[in-house]
C-alpha cells in the first residue's frame, strides 16, 4: 500500500502543471500538427504512448484487433478486440484518456484426444492524464499517469487498483524519429490468478521512419522488470506500418513477437487497426 501511495504522489507531482493550465490557448507542437501530424499524435499501434497530446477541444479515437499464439505448453490462440482508446484534448497542453474493457478470447489445445479448451472475458478499464512538459524544434518531453480500475471479469480483469507513472522523451529530424518511454507501475493479477500485487519498471524504445508524407514504418522493443507476480523480466518486440488515408484518418498493421519471459502471454501476434481525429 505504501508503494501504491508513493506512485499516486509521484503522479500528482509530475502532472501538477496539467491542473493549472496557462491562460492562453495551447499552441500545437510541431511534430504533432500539420498534414502528417496524426501519425505522430496516435498512441497505436505501438505499446509506447505518443509524446504528443490531443489538441484542445478535439478527440482521438483508436481501435484495433489482434490475433496471436499463446506462449508455452499447451499451445493455443488468443484474440483481442476492439482495443479501444479515446483521448480528449484539454487546456494547457494536456489530455484525458479512457481505455474501456477489451474482449479477449483464448483457445488452448488439449492434444489429439480432446477438444480445445476455451475461455473468454473482458479486461479492465483504464483512465489517465497526459501532459506535455515542453518541446524544441527536435525534442519533446511528456509525462503521463494512468489508473487501472478494479474492473473486468475474474479471468482477464484487474483485482485491485493499479497505477502507472511514465515519462516520454522523443526526438525527430526529417523522416526519422525515436522515442523513449520509461515508467514504474503497481498492478494486480486477475482475481482468478490470485489477485496478487506486483511492481515493475517499464522501458520502451521506438524508432520510426516516414518514407512518404502518408506512410510511416516503426520498430519497437519494450519490457517489464516483472512480467507478473513472482515473475522476472519480460521483453517483447513489434513492428509495422501506418498509412494516412486522410489527414484525420489512419490505418495500421503490426506484428509482435516474444523475446524473453512471459509478457503479454503470447509468442507472436498480428494486429490491424485505425485512428481518427475529430
Amino acid at each position: 500500500m505504501n508503494k501504491q501511495k508513493g506512485l499516486l504522489v509521484l503522479a500528482l507531482v509530475v502532472l501538477a502543471p496539467a491542473f493549472f493550465p496557462a491562460a492562453y490557448a495551447s499552441a500545437p507542437t510541431p511534430p504533432c500538427s500539420g498534414p502528417s501530424g496524426l501519425l505522430g499524435l496516435l498512441d497505436r499501434p505501438t505499446i509506447s504512448d505518443s509524446s504528443c497530446v490531443v489538441p484542445e477541444g478535439m478527440t482521438v479515437l483508436e481501435a484495433g484487433a489482434t490475433a496471436g499464439n499463446l506462449y508455452g505448453a499447451p499451445s493455443g490462440e488468443v484474440d483481442t478486440l476492439p482495443n479501444l482508446e479515446l483521448r480528449w484534448g484539454l487546456p494547457g497542453n494536456s489530455e484525458f484518456v479512457w481505455l474501456p474493457p477489451s474482449f479477449q478470447y483464448e483457445s488452448v489445445d488439449a492434444g489429439p484426444l480432446g477438444p480445445a479448451a476455451t475461455v473468454s472475458g473482458f479486461g479492465p478499464t483504464t483512465v489517465g492524464i497526459k501532459h506535455e512538459l515542453g518541446y524544441t524544434q527536435h525534442w519533446q518531453w511528456t509525462a503521463e499517469a494512468l489508473a487501472t480500475l478494479p474492473s473486468g471479469d475474474s479471468t482477464f480483469g484487474s483485482h485491485g487498483l493499479g497505477m502507472a507513472v511514465s515519462g516520454i522523451i522523443s526526438y525527430g529530424s526529417g523522416p526519422f524519429g525515436v522515442s523513449l518511454m520509461a515508467g514504474v507501475s503497481s498492478e494486480t493479477e486477475p482475481t482468478a490468478a490470485g489477485g496478487q500485487r506486483f511492481q515493475s519498471f517499464n522501458p520502451d524504445l521506438t524508432v520510426t521512419w516516414a518514407s512518404t508524407s502518408r506512410l510511416q514504418f516503426y520498430a519497437e522493443v519494450y519490457g517489464q522488470s516483472h512480467a507478473g507476480y513472482a515473475q522476472g523480466w519480460g521483453t517483447d518486440a513489434d513492428g509495422g506500418l501506418q498509412y494516412l488515408v486522410t489527414p484525420d484518418f489512419e490505418v495500421d498493421l503490426e506484428e509482435g513477437v516474444r523475446i524473453q519471459g512471459n509478457l503479454g502471454g503470447f509468442s507472436n501476434y498480428t494486429g490491424a487497426g485505425l485512428g481518427l481525429l475529430f
